[in-house]
């Protein structure tokens, strides 16, 4: 009876070899991998359409770079895979790329088939990987650690042509870190817990005789960006800080992104910012604390925080930049001159003077003020908030009500023009392409800021009239 039971229950299997499983997917795609790192689990599933159950064997090459698991079990050889009639199975993959690779292949591709032999007919998925080969720093085994990068000061130079890749912290200290053009720096994130609390790991941060010099051009800009560049997968990474009393430090060409904050600038530390780009960070782009910086042709654009973020005074120069906030509740320009030390400020505010100065800048996105005026002293004297616009773009609404800045237009921002969505602006916000359309209202607008004469694409600016924002419109 037992036997009898068992053998109603046996499910029927096929054995013809027209039987073909479907693949949820035919190429199983790993954007570039860093070497000794590995990858983001990459998965796929294969139906069985027939309506028996079938057995399959899975197989990955010999020798290679690819992992496997089938279903529960793991590779690189599966043999007889059961799959029930109309039903499925999960494959999941990992790659890790040969740290020994010349230089001469690198980066490279590999492609793999990884391979189905079902009732002796044989079906394929690709598996395509791109590696490339890396200098770690200090060295791939430094998560959640603190180091420090110093040369007596004198200057390093990241110029080797293999990316540099970041990881845990990494103080600069009594050194010039040098970026040359077309230099890519990544950096290891997610979570920290060690003697500096609990944070986001991966942080460059300069002590009071550390200085970077990034020195990127329009046709090779320098990169610094997380190292997981897989779509699905994100690795925060703390971002670039220039701690108290550090610099100059100057940055030409830089885009920094996927950081919690892309670039903080600290009390009394100096930031030179040439054609910067500073977008898609879970903060702001550029966060400074009473600290001096100068940008010019800088791009600020899709940031959790605000786009640009000037507190507790400081002194502050920018001059063609593009602030773009469109789908946060972040302003795309937030000024304060003061600082409390607990949220409610029940123990008093600490002030510092502001003065910041925005000449032909864009300041816009999708809420109803994009810029945020935060004066602690607004019955003292004006150099405690000295703050101007000159012929700037701007998006506000509350920010003119008679309790806030009613004679914005005419005492803060002269020359200013008011944006509405109605207005066309960008070629195209929504892609984030914040090249200036065929009809922007910034075109011609600008005044001619002596030494500035290209934009961020390296453009010339017209000498008479030239065009508000990072970019110049160019006429085809």
């Amino acid at each position: 009876m037992a036997l009898c039971w068992t053998a109603c229950f046996e499910e029927a299997f096929t054995t013809s070899p027209d039987v073909r499983l479907v693949f949820t997917t035919d190429t199983l795609r790993f954007d570039t991998v860093f070497t000794e790192l590995g990858t983001a689990t990459r998965s796929f599933r294969v139906h069985n359409p027939a309506d028996l159950a079938v057995r399959t064997s899975v197989r990955l090459p010999d020798a290679s770079v690819f992992r496997m698991n089938v279903d529960g079990l793991p590779g690189p050889v599966v043999n007889d895979v059961e799959i029930g009639a109309n039903d499925s199975i999960w494959i999941f993959v990992e790659a890790t790329i040969d740290p020994d690779q010349p230089l001469s292949v690198s980066p490279f591709v590999i492609e793999e088939q990884l391979e189905f032999m079902t009732n002796g007919a044989l079906q394929q998925v690709l598996l395509e990987a791109w590696g490339q080969n890396a200098n770690y720093v200090p060295s791939r085994f430094h998560g959640n650690r603190i180091s420090v990068l110093t040369c007596d000061l004198g200057t390093i130079t990241w110029d080797d042509p293999k990316p540099y890749v970041i990881y845990g912290t990494l103080l600069l200290d009594s050194c010039t870190l040098v970026w040359p053009a077309g230099a890519r720096i990544y950096v290891h994130g997610g979570l920290a817990n060690n003697t500096l609390g609990i944070y986001n790991d991966g942080i460059l941060f300069t002590l009071p005789r550390g200085r970077i010099r990034s020195e990127g051009t329009a046709d090779q800009p320098v990169v610094v960006q997380d190292d997981r560049l897989e779509p699905e997968y994100t690795s925060l990474w703390g971002g670039i800080r220039l701690g108290p009393a550090s610099g100059p430090h100057v940055m030409r060409h830089t885009i920094v992104r996927h950081a919690a904050t892309a670039v903080v600038v600290d009390s009394a530390a100096v930031l030179e910012a040439d054609a910067v780009q500073f977008h898609s960070n879970a903060g702001s782009g550029l966060f400074a604390r009473h600290a001096t910086v100068s940008a010019v042709n800088g791009l600020f654009y899709d940031n959790g925080g605000p786009a640009v973020t000037l507190t507790y005074g400081g002194q502050y120069a920018f001059d063609y930049c593009t602030m773009a906030s469109f789908g946060n509740d972040g302003e795309g320009l937030a000024l304060t001159n003061f600082y409390c030390p607990e949220p409610l400020c029940q123990s008093g505010i600490f002030v510092n003077n502001l003065s910041a100065t925005f000449r032909n800048c864009i300041i816009v996105g999708s809420a109803g003020d994009e810029i945020l005026l935060s004066d602690a002293t607004r019955d003292q004297p004006d150099e405690l908030f000295n703050v101007s616009f000159e012929q700037c773009i701007v998006k506000v609404n509350e920010l003119l009500d008679p309790d806030a800045y009613p004679d914005f237009f005419t005492s803060l921002c002269t020359g200013c023009l008011e944006w509405s969505f109605s207005d066309t602006l960008f070629a195209n916000q929504v892609e984030f392409d914040f090249h200036l359309d065929t009809l922007s209202l910034a075109e011609e607008m600008a005044i001619p800021i002596p030494g500035v004469d290209v934009d961020l694409d390296g453009v010339m600016r017209d000498a008479e009239r030239p065009d508000i924002g990072c970019y110049e419109r160019v006429n085809e």
